[in-house]
């Protein structure tokens, strides 16, 4: 179940990335404290989200964190960025992040039908996952664009347009 995260579960999200080359990795930065974590979701333009496994019956009693994400509402351009989507160590390999990735996407798109993605390049098990959630590489010129001023150059997706009805 996805759920609106609670910034109370910050320390155990901010666990599960090993410092250093991880957390780059993850979310840019060296690290990711606790307090960090927690406050990323009190911007204005962030909605953070956890997915939750369990009994799934909507108490959340007896479930388990098993992943976090967040959606960059960008109203002027009329997109959506995920971002930080990490999955707990013990549950990665399962298909919780491609689940993960396209749930975020559809709560995106709720807000904007243009819904993208940044992964670190040497981040492949993130961009194996994404790949496998639908997510489609964007042209290249238009990431040699985005990544102008990025501090190293992305890869750049997008969720694949929805299917016409």
């Amino acid at each position: 179940m996805l759920s609106p995260f609670d910034p109370a579960d910050a320390p155990l999200v901010a666990s599960w990335a090993v410092p250093g080359t991880g957390t780059l990795l993850w979310c840019g930065l060296p690290a990711a404290p606790a307090a960090v974590v927690a406050g990323w979701g009190r911007a204005a333009d962030v909605l953070a989200y956890g997915l939750w496994d369990g009994d799934r019956d909507g108490d959340r009693d007896g479930d388990r964190l098993v992943g976090y994400g967040e959606l960059w509402l960008d109203d002027d351009e009329a997109e959506v960025e995920l971002a930080r989507i990490i999955v707990a160590p013990d549950h990665r390999g399962r298909g919780i992040g491609r689940r993960l990735a396209a749930a975020l996407a559809e709560l995106a798109r709720a807000r904007h039908d243009e819904v993208v993605l940044r992964v670190h390049p040497d981040n492949e098990p993130a961009l194996r996952c994404y790949l496998g959630a639908g997510f489609v590489p964007v042209d290249p010129a238009e990431a040699a664009e985005w990544n102008r001023g990025q501090p190293v150059p992305y890869a750049w997706l997008r969720a694949a347009p929805r299917p016409a009805d």
